[in-house]
C-alpha cells in the first residue's frame, strides 16, 4: 500500500493489475455477534500469510488438507493517518476458537480451545479462502475485542515474488541457520537474500534460537520493515513498480470492499504520508503455557493485563507506547499465582465444582468452593485493592465476566461468582 501510494498507479498498470487480485466474500459468514466499532475512521486490517500448499505451494508441506496460516497480524490504521501499529499474534496462541462453518461442507466445528492458526484451518477445510478468513476474523474479534474491517491473504510465491522485485532484502544473522522444513541453508553474517532463501528465512523457526514462534516472529518483523524501506526507495521507475505489483497482486486475495488496485490506492493515499518512525511492530504479550499447565510444551497464552490494555488502546484509536509495553510485560502474573474463591450462584447444583475443576485445570489456585447468597446471571470477580493484576487475569480466561474492586472484598484471594452466563468448557 504504501508503494501504490508513493509511486502512483497508471492506467496501463490498472488496466493489467486490477484483475489479478481475488475477492472473498466474508460479510455473511460472520454472523451478528461482532464487537462495536469504537473508533469511527480508523481500520483493522487482518494480515495473513498463507500457505495452502495449492499448486507451487505443494512443495512446502505434504500430507496436509487444509489451508494453513504461518503469519497472523493486525494493522490498525488511526482516524487521523499520523501513525500505524501492526500487532502479531503467535500462531501458538492456546485461545477459544469461535463456532465456524467448515469449508468444505455446511457442517460447524464447534467452539472450542486451539492454536489461533486453526481457526484458518477450519474455515479453509475446502480450500476457498472466505472461510478461512471468516473463521480467523470471528476467533480474532473474540479473543481482542477489536472489530475487522478489512481482510488481506498473501501466499508464499506472492512473498518471493515481491522481495525478488526488489532485487532481495539484506538480513544478517548472528549464527549459519540450517533448516530442512524451511528449505533453508544460510551462512552467518549480512548478505541479501532473494527467492527461497528469502522465504526460509522468514519461515525458520525449530534450527534458530529457542525455536519458538516468537524468534520467527522477529526476524518477519524485521524482514517487513526492510522490505517497507527498499520499496519506498527502489520502486521508482515503472518496470521496477510493475514486477513488484504483478507479484503482489497474483498473490493477494482481500474481502470484497478492498479487492482491486483503485480501492488499495485509496486507502495507500491515506497512509502514505505515515513516516517510517510512527509504524510501530508489536507483538501481543505473552508467555509460555507450561508455566500454569505443565504438560503443555506447545503453547503460549496471552499474558494479562498487558494484552487487554493494548487491544482496548486500539478499539479506542490510542497509539502504544512499545517500550512502555514492553516494560509492562516484564511483570508477569502467572495463573498459579492467583488464588480463587469459587461461589455457585446459579442455582445449579454442582457448579461451583465444575468450574474449580476448569480452573484448576487451567492453573489457577483454588482455595475453596461454596454458593452464592443469590443467583446471578452475570459472572463476577470481585477483588480487593492489592489484587487488581490477578482479578484481570482470571477475568480474561472467562467469557464476559467483569472484574470489579469492592471495598468489602475478602483479602487475600479473588472471589469468583459464577453466574448462567458461564459454561465451564468456555474457560481457556
Amino acid at each position: 500500500m504504501l508503494v501504490l501510494g508513493t509511486a502512483g498507479v497508471g492506467v496501463w498498470i490498472y488496466q493489467d493489475l486490477d484483475g489479478n487480485i481475488s475477492a472473498a466474500d466474508i460479510d455473511n459468514k460472520l454472523g451478528g455477534d461482532r464487537p462495536a466499532n469504537l473508533s469511527p475512521g480508523s481500520k483493522n486490517i487482518l494480515v495473513v500469510g498463507s500457505d495452502s500448499r495449492d499448486g507451487a505451494n505443494a512443495r512446502y508441506g505434504r500430507g496436509l488438507t487444509t489451508m494453513q496460516s504461518d503469519t497472523l497480524m493486525v494493522l490498525h490504521i488511526p482516524a487521523d493517518r499520523k501513525w500505524a501499529t501492526v500487532v502479531s499474534f503467535p500462531r501458538d496462541s492456546w485461545v477459544r476458537i469461535s463456532e465456524c462453518a467448515k469449508g468444505d461442507s455446511a457442517t460447524s466445528a464447534p467452539a472450542h480451545h486451539a492454536k489461533i492458526n486453526e481457526a484458518f484451518a477450519i474455515g479453509g477445510t475446502g480450500g476457498k479462502v472466505a472461510g478461512a478468513a471468516a473463521c480467523t476474523i470471528k476467533t480474532v474479534e473474540a479473543n481482542t475485542g477489536l472489530r475487522i474491517d478489512h481482510f488481506m491473504s498473501v501466499d508464499f510465491q506472492g512473498f518471493k515474488g515481491m522481495v525478488n522485485a526488489l532485487g532481495g532484502i539484506e538480513v544478517c544473522p548472528e549464527q549459519a541457520i540450517r533448516d530442512e522444513k524451511a528449505h533453508l541453508n544460510l551462512e552467518a553474517g549480512c548478505q541479501t537474500v532473494k527467492d527461497e532463501k528469502a522465504l526460509g528465512y522468514v519461515r525458520a523457526r525449530y534450527s534458530v534460537g529457542d525455536g519458538s514462534d516468537l524468534g520467527r516472529i522477529g526476524r518477519q518483523q524485521e524482514f517487513m520493515e526492510a522490505l517497507a524501506g527498499k520499496a519506498q526507495s527502489k520502486l521508482t521507475s515503472p518496470n521496477a513498480l510493475y514486477g513488484f505489483l504483478q507479484s503482489a497482486t497474483k498473490s493477494l486475495t482481500t474481502d470484497e470492499d478492498l479487492a482491486g488496485i483503485k480501492p488499495l490506492y485509496g486507502l495507500a493515499s491515506e497512509v502514505k504520508g505515515i513516516p517510517s518512525k510512527k509504524l510501530t511492530f508489536l507483538t501481543v504479550p505473552n508467555y509460555p503455557r507450561e508455566a500454569d499447565v505443565a504438560t503443555d510444551k506447545a503453547n503460549v497464552v496471552w499474558q494479562y493485563p498487558q494484552a487487554e490494555d493494548l487491544f482496548t488502546s486500539l478499539a479506542k484509536d490510542k497509539e502504544v507506547d512499545k517500550k512502555e509495553l514492553e516494560a509492562d510485560a516484564k511483570d508477569l502474573v502467572y495463573a498459579s499465582s492467583v488464588r480463587v474463591q469459587v461461589l455457585n450462584g446459579t442455582g445449579v447444583p454442582g457448579r461451583a465444582a465444575a468450574v474449580a475443576t476448569k480452573l484448576s485445570a487451567a492453573g489457577f489456585t483454588v482455595v475453596s468452593t461454596g454458593n452464592a447468597p443469590e443467583t446471578t446471571r452475570n459472572t463476577t470477580a470481585t477483588y480487593p485493592q492489592e489484587m487488581d493484576e490477578p482479578a484481570k487475569v482470571l477475568a480474561s480466561r472467562l467469557p464476559e465476566a467483569r472484574a470489579t474492586q469492592e471495598a468489602d472484598a475478602v483479602a487475600g484471594f479473588v472471589t469468583l461468582v459464577v453466574g448462567t452466563d458461564l459454561d465451564p468448557d468456555d474457560i481457556l
